[in-house]
């Protein structure tokens, strides 16, 4: 085993701090990677801080990693030393599945989570991204496009993958009107993503203060939601509208916005339930729905989208040592739009 170096959570109630552990040995399927830079996502907070309830400690964050492979094992073909790999939300999938769905495994039992979980074994931890190496099966690594810079590209593996997959699921494109609710680490991605996909993007966000930003994004309108003559201006207007935000809003509102047929995907978890009124539903034929992340088949094909457009996330390179700095401002949307640690600045000990 190979002793790894990171920043860990060692309870929910203190700050994270260096961290020295060990990684599993390669096994034939396996590919050791490098890591450069690690997104920092929300979800990383909630679970460093149990806000779930379902964390496990110590543990080493990060689902949105990023760097260059140092080794392969025996049976490795898609990989050779020196390959730009990255790695996202999952490091294995349907472990117990006797038909594997490569399609839908994000949503299928024996999903195993690039951290915060334990692998098909039962035992063994997994630790994520905030680290300087981690050991993947070949299976859950994924390429990244040359012209995608390192730093930039690694929100994709989480921010990118979770908007990708809604727009591509529920097809926008050339003709269809689409939402995005919010303007942050993750729908920013949805107004470059959707934009490239041929879509007509409007953003509601709470102020019009990223208003500049989301119309150079790709964005062709954008409506602030404080104000309570954009919902009546806006109604019946979309094909779809994407939901980022992790705020208790009131979804009817939003559903009124929609066209008949239209769908309202949910991929931001308030802390509390919501209540949906079936009015908000009936009257337009209107459908609420959830996505999560996407499979590593079509995190591949994000990828390749995003390399073909020269679509990387807006980021913010920080140290490791400015983790906790970097977590109190994301609670506060202090970033445009998201975090990456330069995994270079981890202490030698």
């Amino acid at each position: 085993m190979a002793t790894a170096r990171g920043y860990a959570a060692t309870d929910a109630s203190k700050p994270l701090e260096f961290f020295t552990f060990e990684r599993r040995e390669p096994r034939d399927d396996d590919v050791v990677i490098n890591i450069e830079y690690c997104g920092v996502c929300h979800s990383d907070i909630h679970q460093a801080r149990n806000e779930w309830g379902n964390s496990r400690f110590p543990m080493v964050p990060g689902h949105e990693v990023a760097g260059t492979v140092t080794a392969v094992g025996a049976k490795v073909s898609k990989f050779k030393v020196g390959d730009r790999v990255g790695v996202g939300c999952f490091v294995d999938s349907c472990v117990h599945c006797q038909t594997r769905d490569f399609d839908n495994e994000q949503y299928l039992p024996g999903l195993v989570q690039t951290y915060n979980d334990v692998e098909a074994d039962g035992t063994t931890p997994t630790y994520g991204g905030y680290a300087d190496s981690i050991v993947v099966k070949e299976g859950y690594v994924l390429s990244i496009p040359d012209n995608l810079p390192l730093d930039a590209a690694a929100p994709l593996l989480c921010a990118g993958i979770t908007l990708y997959s809604p727009l591509a699921h529920w097809k926008a494109g050339p003709g269809k009107k689409v939402a995005i609710v919010g303007m942050g680490g993750l729908g920013h991605m949805g107004v470059k993503i959707g934009s490239a996909m041929g879509a007509e993007i409007t953003v509601l966000s709470q102020t019009l203060s990223k208003k500049d930003d989301g119309m150079k994004l790709g964005a062709t309108a954008y409506y602030a939601t404080s104000d309570d003559e954009t919902f009546k201006t806006l109604a019946g207007t979309f094909d779809l509208i994407i939901c980022t935000v992790a705020a208790e809003i009131d979804w009817n509102a939003y559903l009124n916005l929609l066209k008949v047929d239209g769908t309202m995907v949910l991929v931001g978890v308030p802390e509390n339930p919501v209540p949906v009124h079936a009015f908000s539903l009936i009257p337009g034929r209107r459908s609420l729905a959830g996505s999560m992340i996407g499979s590593i088949r079509e995190t591949q094909e994000m990828l390749d989208f995003c390399g073909k457009h020269d679509i990387t996330a807006e980021i913010e390179v920080i140290d490791i040592k400015d983790i906790n700095q970097a977590y109190e401002r994301v609670v506060k949307s202090d970033v445009r739009y998201r975090f990456v640690i330069d995994m270079a600045t981890l202490p030698k000990a």
